[in-house]
């Protein structure tokens, strides 16, 4: 028999675990796992919990929003360990889950899980925090953590967007130099994200074609600050249709970027508040952790 930590956070999501959570320990029992289920109490729970007892077990299983995988990850790599980790996506946008194929219902998620093979992906790190799939700055980079939970969980998608539009009536910008593996991109900009994922924000295309988790390579977008309504509308075409051309923007692919600004900018990390800072880091850990899912050409049989 197989030792499991289960980490659930209870407050994530439109329809919490709590519903479905005897459904989802049969799972894993019915596969020969002996189960401990821990209920995350504070933001930081899950990294505290895997330092402290992660060793101890042959599989974590986290369930929660991008926030608690982003925690849990963070537990990871302060700890060094190599257990394998499995997600179960209850949150409100859920980016990193649409990324990797997991299924949104948890016990489809679960039976996923117990069938997986572990697969090695890339981890990013902002100066001292990590991040799964995002880091961002500017207009529309503080729509998760600026929204209320209990407004996530009623209006889901539609929370972020509400939060984004409020927004656009006062748009800040930043003077930086941004510096991409030793190019050098210098200007005022409203926006800059780093990411590893085909889904930011509910999104699919606002990171280049062609993402790969295990790469070492980020995909990047920074917008300059805009002059007119017409300039805001191309640049929200150019996000929705995946249009990297305009001239307003900038995309990019890299191991490392390096962010020097004028006065501290606010950063989020996998959706959650990063700090501020007047100089930011970035820098990617390539297949640093072994995270439990199906590759795509086994991912009819699982669900079958």
């Amino acid at each position: 028999m197989k030792n499991m930590l289960f980490i659930m956070n209870p407050k994530a999501g439109r329809t919490t675990l709590k519903n479905s959570l005897v459904d989802v320990l049969e799972v894993f029992c019915n596969s020969d796992y002996a189960v401990r289920t821990y209920l995350t109490k504070s933001a930081d729970d899950a990294e505290r919990i895997v330092q402290e007892e992660g060793a101890n077990y042959d599989v974590i299983v986290c369930a929660g929003g991008d926030g608690t995988l982003g925690n849990t990850v963070t537990g990871y790599m302060k700890s060094g360990i190599r257990v394998p980790l499995g997600y179960i996506p209850c949150g409100s946008t859920n980016d990193f889950a649409r990324s990797m194929d997991i299924p949104r219902e948890t016990v489809e998620a679960a039976e996923m899980i117990v069938k997986a093979e572990p697969f090695s992906i890339d981890i990013g790190s902002l100066n001292d925090k990590n991040f799964v799939y995002v880091a961002a700055f500017g207009i529309f980079s503080d729509t998760s953590y600026a929204t209320p939970q209990n407004m996530k969980n009623i209006f889901g998608h539609a929370a972020y967007v509400l939060q984004g539009i409020k927004s656009l009536a006062n748009v800040p910008s930043y003077k930086m130099k941004v510096t991409i593996d030793g190019d050098e991109q210098e200007g005022e900009f409203i926006f800059g994200m780093v990411s590893n994922s085909v889904s930011v924000g509910g999104f699919k295309s606002i990171t280049r074609k062609g993402v790969e988790f295990d790469d070492g390579l980020f995909e990047g977008v920074l917008i300059r600050t805009m002059k007119t309504p017409a300039d805001m509308e191309r640049v929200v075409r150019a996000l929705l249709t995946g249009d990297m051309n305009e001239k307003s923007m900038v995309s990019f692919r890299a191991h490392r970027v390096k962010f020097d600004a004028e006065d501290p900018v606010a950063w989020t990390c996998d959706g959650e508040f990063g700090g501020e800072y007047k100089e930011t880091k970035i820098h990617i850990h390539r297949r640093a952790i072994d995270l439990l899912v199906v590759q795509e050409s086994e991912q009819d049989e699982v669900i079958e």
